[in-house]
């Protein structure tokens, strides 16, 4: 067995799965990868993943967390990650800046149809719950910002699946209202390591905030 195969078989993200899998232009460009982070991975970041019991979006780096957790980070942000989204986007993120965030809970407001920002290049959602048998909170890739019931793809967020997309001026999403535990981590690209910074100040201060009301 080579290093390459080695490393490869320690590693919590099947990349090459993501490398792979053809991207879905309809109606915006994204791809769907169930169980891109790999089973034997998964107990120990259930484990580690941070207590979150509010709603919201919190980075990372505000947030508390054990080693298994802390590997998947850097390996979103990791070379392998850009690498194979490049390939499936046809895109070129050289010293593009990333965000991470986190999120535990979701409310009954959440997953109302939007846009992400203009400034992301690339979103990427990995959800981490270990079963997903609720009609609410399943995203669903929209044809329009006007009808929830018109959809491409849906996506249950169950634990190791990933839907990435370009950001575009169509790329509408939502979901079904749930509240509830729903862990997921989003990964951006974006344009400028000033929105970057913009980002984790206004998380920060969100979750701040959060705690205090708590």
């Amino acid at each position: 067995m080579s290093v390459d195969q080695q490393t490869s078989k320690s590693t919590a993200l099947d990349t090459d799965a993501l490398a792979n899998t053809p991207c879905g232009h309809d109606p915006y460009d994204y791809v769907i990868v169930p169980g891109f982070v790999r089973a034997a991975a998964l107990p120990a970041i259930h484990e580690t993943y941070p207590e979150i019991d509010q709603p919201g979006s919190f980075p990372y780096q505000s947030l508390a967390y054990g080693d298994a957790f802390s590997s998947l980070l850097d390996e979103l942000q990791g070379p392998e990650m850009r690498a194979a989204i490049e390939k499936v986007f046809d895109v070129d993120l050289t010293d593009r800046p990333t965000t991470v965030t986190v999120r535990g809970r979701c409310q009954l407001k959440d997953g109302r149809i939007h846009q992400d920002s203009t400034e992301k290049i690339i979103t990427v959602l990995v959800y981490m719950n270990p079963d997903w048998e609720e009609s609410g909170g399943r995203l669903r890739v929209l044809r329009s910002d006007r009808d929830l019931e018109d959809y491409a793809a849906e996506v249950p967020p169950a634990e190791g699946t990933l839907l990435a997309f370009r950001r575009s001026d169509t790329s509408y999403h939502g979901h079904k209202p749930f509240e509830g535990q729903r862990r997921v981590l989003q990964l951006n690209w974006v344009t400028s390591d000033k929105f970057a910074r913009r980002e984790r100040r206004r998380h920060a201060i969100s979750a701040f905030f959060k705690r205090l009301w708590k």
